[in-house]
């Protein structure tokens, strides 16, 4: 393991083992799935909200309808939108049953400051008003400026502010895997070298 190139925190395995943990802790917090969503943040949150449709449809193979699963994006909410460089906008999707009276599973991958979590919270507000909002997170990072908590945690990863969290998945990057870069330098020679 090079120190250089990031430490391996998760591997494939890991991460299907705390996705399989989160469900499971969802289907009993919510005393099964009927009126649950799952929405998940683009671009990974999105791509973990998939993994947690499936793995919930697995565990609860005798419920009458799956769970509807979409994407939230949160672009044109974020606070920092004039301070970052891709103001590209995904497609929310929301399924056909909507959010009005629902539990919505807000799905991300790393919860770090909040603010993306606070964005979300305001996205949802314009699709609908939802019973209940839960928040499923791969990575809890710590270092909150708002006052936001995960419902269901993969993996808590206390980290120093100026290291990096680094989530991987096959559907977008070949493989599975998290990883903490100990400078932004670090990822900087990652990102150059893919």
């Amino acid at each position: 393991m090079n120190t250089e190139l990031g430490v391996d925190l998760l591997s494939r395995d890991d991460i299907s083992r705390a996705i399989r943990r989160i469900c499971h802790e969802i289907v009993e917090s919510n005393q099964g799935l009927e009126n649950c969503v799952v929405l998940g943040i683009p671009t990974r949150g999105a791509l973990l909200a998939q993994r947690i449709g499936n793995t919930l449809a697995e565990i609860e193979s005798n419920s009458k309808t799956p769970i509807p699963v979409g994407t939230l994006d949160i672009t044109i909410y974020r606070d920092d939108l004039q301070f970052r460089s891709q103001k590209e906008v995904t497609p929310t999707t929301i399924p056909a049953s909507g959010i009005d009276g629902k539990t919505v599973i807000l799905v991300d991958d790393v919860l770090y400051s909040g603010r993306t979590v606070r964005a979300a919270l305001d996205a949802l507000r314009s699709h609908g008003r939802p019973q209940k909002v839960q928040l499923a997170v791969l990575i809890d990072r710590g270092h909150r400026e708002l006052p936001i908590r995960a419902d269901y945690v993969g993996k808590n990863l206390p980290s120093a502010a100026n290291e990096v969290v680094k989530v991987s998945l096959a559907e977008l990057d070949g493989n599975d895997g998290v990883k903490i870069f100990r400078r932004v330098e670090d990822l900087n020679k990652v990102e150059v070298s893919k």
